[in-house]
């Protein structure tokens, strides 16, 4: 079968992708890493919390609806990268045992003006379990290689903005007054900027990633990615959003282990049901160091889960050049006082 190009992506071209199982070990495995909430983690700290039981992180499903487009897509064509992704809603969690496939609907095309050569996809994902109920909704582009396109060689990090403009870097926080050490919503400042913490990312980092989730060959293959766009090898977008998640963890845990040297009961937290806006505005390559911090944007009361509110936040990671590689809008459920 010949690899596939920008012009054999239709508008309302439909496929089904999959499908996937995931287990037990598979969801603990990835929060242990990424996302170690109790509702991720620990089956019987699930039955207390907002959740009720064991769940998937969000980024876990959103790497294993990569997979799906993976293997069922991307790796049978000149796929070239995706600038970040308009929307994700997480409509269901993803338990354990779940079987997982994704409907895909090519909702747009268009050639890039800046480069002929290369055209862009609006693609829609609804990945699916085994009952077909949607668990994942998912709208982004892709970039592809159109049929005439010259074989690439490496290129500037700036390629991937072809379909995307870098938005306004967010407020530092400076000036602004800090929330207390154990914020429940009430405490939240609108505006304040939150250091999450750094991460280096290793070339076993990033090949082990990809390998699991998103095995294309600028993730995998440090030569071949010498002659993609990209340049080097550099990771998975997937994997740059999940090690947000890890720090986001680890700053919470942090604010959690110091309320209760204090005799005070940690503020919680709940699911987020999705993002908005997430962009990949540079690649991060091999040995990268990406700060990451997390900004309060808005927070409402919630009408339908008395005693939470939800809060939204801009985030973002900048490399060791202060460049803005990575900025999402998102979401979630915060415990309120009594």
């Amino acid at each position: 079968m010949p690899m596939r190009t920008f012009e054999d992506f239709p508008t309302g071209l439909t496929q089904t992708l999959g499908p996937l199982t995931v287990s037990k070990d598979d969801i603990v495995a990835f929060a242990r890493e990424y996302d170690a909430q109790p509702f991720h983690v620990d089956e019987i700290a699930a039955r207390d919390s907002f959740i009720g039981t064991l769940i998937a992180s969000g980024w876990h499903s959103c790497s294993l609806n990569m997979r799906l487009v993976a293997d069922g897509l991307l790796l049978d064509s000149f796929a070239m990268g995706a600038p970040g992704i308009e929307e994700v809603k997480w409509v269901k969690p993803v338990r354990p045992g779940d079987t997982l496939r994704s409907h895909m609907t090519v909702l747009d095309s268009r050639i890039s003006k800046s480069r002929p050569s290369l055209g862009l996809v609006r693609f829609h994902f609804d990945m699916v379990n085994q009952a077909d109920e949607k668990v994942l909704g998912q709208t982004n582009w892709v970039m592809f290689a159109t049929r005439e396109a010259e074989p690439v060689s490496g290129e500037s990090s700036s390629v991937p903005n072809a379909a995307a403009k870098s938005r306004p870097a967010a407020a530092s926080g400076r000036g602004i007054p800090p929330v207390s050490a154990n914020p429940f919503f009430e405490d939240l400042v609108i505006g304040e900027t939150e250091e999450l913490g750094s991460h280096t990312f290793t070339p076993e980092d990033i090949v082990g990633f990809a390998r699991q989730f998103d095995p294309q060959p600028f993730h995998v293959d440090a030569e071949a990615a010498k002659s993609s766009l990209f340049g080097a090898l550099c990771a998975s977008g997937w994997h740059t959003a999940s090690v947000w998640m890890k720090r986001m963890v680890g700053y919470r845990d942090r604010t959690r282990t110091d309320a209760l040297a204090r005799g005070e009961r940690p503020a919680r937290l709940g699911p987020s049901p999705g993002f908005s806006n997430l962009k990949w505005l540079k690649p991060v390559y091999a040995g990268d160091t990406i700060a990451y911090r997390s900004t309060v944007t808005a927070k409402r009361a919630s009408a339908s889960r008395p005693g939470w509110g939800l809060v939204f936040h801009h985030n973002t990671g900048t490399n060791q050049h202060g460049e803005e590689v990575f900025a999402f809008d998102g979401m979630v459920f915060w415990e309120r006082r009594a």
